[in-house]
């Protein structure tokens, strides 16, 4: 059996929404002290819709496709089912992951929801933080 699945290695060779977008609604960064695998997400936001989304990922295969993927999830969705994903959902839906590796699904994960947060900020939309991962102190970046 191989260790990537044939869908991660398309989205590590053929990455989907890359890129930056200047005017952005909202961003989230996260990285992985372990690893050093660094993610930035890009959202635009109009009427509570994800109308566009891009990233730029510094890392492996693994954290390349998980961000590709994840931007493939949320990208036309409501910010509502943007909050909703999960890494677990990111990881089947690249038909898995290495276990050594579902750190990187976890990252897609953070990046999505700290630049939901940073919209929700920059808006000053009430929220609840315990939505919200705490980067700086949770185990997996330890």
């Amino acid at each position: 059996m191989a260790l990537y699945s044939e869908k991660v290695m398309d989205h590590f060779t053929h990455p989907r929404n890359v890129g930056v977008i200047e005017d952005a609604d909202g961003i989230g960064e996260v990285g992985n002290a372990k690893c050093g695998d660094i993610m930035k997400i890009y959202l635009k936001i109009e009427n509570d819709t994800i109308v566009d989304v891009k990233f730029e990922t510094f890392g492996c295969g693994s954290a390349i496709a998980s961000s590709s993927m994840a931007t493939e999830m949320i990208k036309g969705k409501s910010i509502h089912e943007a909050m909703a994903l999960t890494n677990k959902a990111v990881a089947e839906a690249l038909d898995g992951l290495p276990a050594h590796k579902l750190h990187c699904s976890v990252l897609a994960e953070e990046a999505i929801k700290n630049a939901l947060k940073d919209y929700y900020d920059r808006n000053g939309i009430p929220y609840d933080k315990k939505e919200f991962p705490d980067c700086e102190h949770c185990a997996h970046c330890q």
